[in-house]
């Protein structure tokens, strides 16, 4: 029996603390929304990031071509088509397709999430008509934008990505 090769190809492995000292991680995604960025695959177009609110409200309104699981970690938020609320310390799994519309509780000062994603967000309006779209590429992109006019520099962003 041959042995297994080691692949010497193969990106390195990823490992950083989830919730940073440095607050110019967290990437601005909207008003009072922010991201920060674990891991961004390029390849399959997944990403694994930590979703951070501190206002309350309606966050967006998508859709995922893609499974999505997350994980609560602070705080609380539903889904204003569910009936249940995604608590601290709750996971979710999101099937492919569904619409959904994110909304943190008045209550709730802040809410941090890790969400992994597999494949494109899709923004829709309340007519379910396309208004924008997030996959890896421009999740990358916008760390690396923030990054640069933050003084952590473009590359820094490039740590995430595999």
């Amino acid at each position: 029996m041959q042995p297994i090769t080691v692949s010497t190809d193969i990106p390195l492995e990823i490992a950083v603390d989830a919730l940073p000292d440095d607050d110019r991680v967290w990437v601005p995604q909207a008003p009072g929304v922010f991201f920060r960025p674990l891991f961004i695959n390029t390849v399959t177009g997944q990403w694994c990031n930590l979703l951070k609110v501190t206002r309350a409200g309606i966050v967006s309104r998508h859709r995922h071509p893609g499974i999505v699981v997350g994980y609560v970690l602070k705080g609380e938020w539903k889904y204003d088509e569910h009936e249940w609320t995604a608590r601290e310390g709750g996971f979710v799994y999101e099937p492919p397709g569904e619409i959904h519309t994110l909304r943190v509780p008045e209550h709730c000062t802040e809410m941090i999430t890790f969400f992994n994603i597999s494949g494109a967000m899709i923004y829709l309006d309340d007519d379910g008509v396309q208004i924008g779209y997030e996959d890896a590429f421009t999740k990358l992109d916008m760390c690396r934008a923030h990054y640069a006019a933050n003084g952590l520099g473009a590359g820094y962003a490039d740590q995430f990505r595999r």
